[in-house]
């Protein structure tokens, strides 16, 4: 739909209306930041009815969609006027007989969008489909609608409600400029920052169980191998394809555009044992993971963040949900390897990056960073450790998360000076701590309730009871006494518990027939162990965070 615009204002020239139904993503989604500023340049004025529906945003009802689709929509007038017909800056004409706005004359080389005039109008989010062909109905007109003149701010955002200017004026946490510069980076904290390992064949590459991992990858690069040597052989490829080419065998592959794209390029398949890397798959949750660059279609910097499994043994990183998530903000410290959903979408800030091979370690806070820090708060023993804390304690403050909650959604986290700086370092550092280690936490103690059949304590799914007081483990097993602050330590949409509830199970992924079973077979009661572990590190947690000074 983007083209589509494109292609009606390139084709009504000097003056026109361009009239569209489309996906509303363009209103406010960062991606569509430049796609914006060149709509206000090349338009004299822009009417769009947003009918909302995009059912991956909160507080919708159901039958929110007027077309019954996933994606939100927009009906959208675009107009130019040939200069010869542009009314004065100050007319009363209005671009539409009966609309709220006068259409002043546009600058086509503007640099900033005070050249169109931006008039927008949004149904109720409690509306459904129904409600909204009422709207519509009644309405009848254009010129009818009531609409609100926009006034964009300096990155294109014409949807600016709850976004709060001084967070700009904050440092930001990182930068794409500064990811690309090949030197010394300046007016950002980290150098460098990741998304997690996208594998796009999960079920293939993770694993709780790393015999089951090795397996599968070795049945996946020998029927990959297979494919290259026939196409390879074949002769005469006219007509041929690589996507028309290739057996989609569930048992044996999961085929993706870039695994397709590497056999085209005749990339061999290698299965190394070496490869295979303890990865935090979830919140809580470490599987085994096959990290590679021919079986994962993408894994971003994570070579130059976790080269080797030794370096897991210092380095940290701070991974926070990207700015396009729906969910609520919020973070986790990780010791390994994360995964591209980690937190909903993850950004990943690393304390060190490497070389490829492990060497050349380097700290990833800028020295820029260090030096003004060192300057606001007058203290020169304050490091680089220091700061990396400070951030992952004031990301955690309820206070910054509410009042930048708009702005977390556009944008990577911006980092304020606060006054007291030291007690967020160390709350900080306290949460790592946890975070990291959560699992050598002291085990809380539950009430084991048994139901008089063998005890077992082998997992299938275990499930919360209605009133989230007790665990049902399993048929024999249900763990009592969960305190209500254990679930108030929330990770997105969930706590840290009821992630761990979701992931520790046994599942059978489809089509491909591959079982992920979490139970441990040389540590049955692995589970239940963890369970104590993190219902600790969240009450720990929730405390720390309580414990932080005001925020300010």
């Amino acid at each position: 739909y983007v083209k589509a615009i494109k292609w009606a204002s390139e084709r009504i020239g000097e003056e026109g209306l361009v009239a569209l139904v489309t996906n509303n993503s363009f209103l406010d989604a960062k991606a569509f930041d430049g796609m914006r500023k060149h709509l206000a340049q090349d338009f004299d004025a822009l009417y769009i009815l947003d009918l909302g529906g995009n059912a991956r945003k909160d507080k919708l009802v159901s039958g929110a969609s007027v077309f019954g689709i996933q994606v939100g929509v927009s009906i959208n007038f675009f107009v130019k006027r040939a200069a010869s017909d542009r009314p004065a800056p100050d007319a009363e004409e209005a671009v539409f007989p009966r609309s709220a706005g006068a259409c002043p004359p546009r600058t086509p080389d503007a640099e900033d969008d005070n050249s169109v005039r931006i008039f927008y109008y949004g149904t109720d989010d409690a509306w459904n489909k129904n409600q909204k062909f009422d709207f519509l109905a009644q309405t009848e007109h254009v010129g009818n609608v009531e609409w609100q003149t926009l006034q964009p701010d300096a990155r294109h955002t014409w949807l600016t409600e709850g976004l709060n200017s001084e967070f700009t004026t904050f440092i930001p946490i990182g930068s794409k400029t500064a990811k690309r510069a090949k030197g010394a980076a300046e007016g950002v904290i980290f150098h460098l920052y990741s998304n997690g390992v996208k594998t796009n064949r999960d079920a293939w590459t993770c694993n709780f169980n790393r015999n089951t991992l090795a397996e599968k990858v070795q049945v996946m690069a020998d029927f990959y191998n297979s494919q290259l040597r026939e196409w390879n052989g074949t002769v005469d490829k006219s007509g041929l394809t690589v996507d028309n080419f290739v057996t989609y065998a569930h048992t044996k592959i999961k085929w993706t555009r870039d695994l397709r794209a590497k056999l085209k390029r005749g990339r061999v398949a290698e299965y190394d044992e070496n490869k295979i890397r303890r990865s935090l798959y979830r919140p809580f949750t470490k599987t085994y993971l096959y990290f590679d660059r021919h079986f994962n279609d993408v894994v971003y910097r994570f070579p130059s963040i976790f080269p080797t499994p030794e370096t897991e043994s210092e380095n940290r990183v701070i991974c926070v949900s990207a700015a396009a998530s729906i969910k609520p903000f919020h973070t986790l410290m990780v010791p390994m390897l994360p995964d591209v959903h980690l937190t909903g979408g993850s950004q990943c800030f690393p304390f060190y990056a490497y070389d490829e091979d492990g060497t050349n370690r380097r700290e990833n806070i800028t020295d820029w960073a260090l030096q003004n820090f060192r300057a606001h708060y007058g203290d020169d023993t304050l490091t680089k450790w220091d700061i990396f804390h400070y951030i992952y304690g004031l990301l955690h403050h309820p206070a910054y998360r509410e009042r930048y909650a708009a702005d977390l959604k556009r944008d990577l986290p911006h980092i304020p000076f606060v006054k007291d700086f030291w007690a967020f370092a160390d709350a900080g550092e306290e949460l790592a701590e946890l975070h990291v280690n959560y699992e050598s936490q002291p085990q809380y103690e539950l009430t084991s309730i048994r139901t008089g059949r063998a005890l077992n304590l082998r997992v299938e799914r275990m499930k919360l009871s209605k009133d989230r007081t007790h665990l049902i483990y399993n048929a024999s097993l249900t763990l009592d006494g969960i305190p209500a602050k254990a679930l108030a330590y929330r990770l997105g949409g969930r706590s840290a518990l009821e992630w761990l509830i979701d992931q520790y199970r046994v599942k059978t992924y489809e089509p491909s027939q591959i079982v992920n079973d979490a139970n441990d077979a040389e540590n049955p009661a692995a589970i239940v162990e963890l369970i104590g572990s993190v219902i600790t590190v969240s009450l720990k947690t929730v405390e720390i965070v309580e414990g932080l000074p005001a925020f300010g």
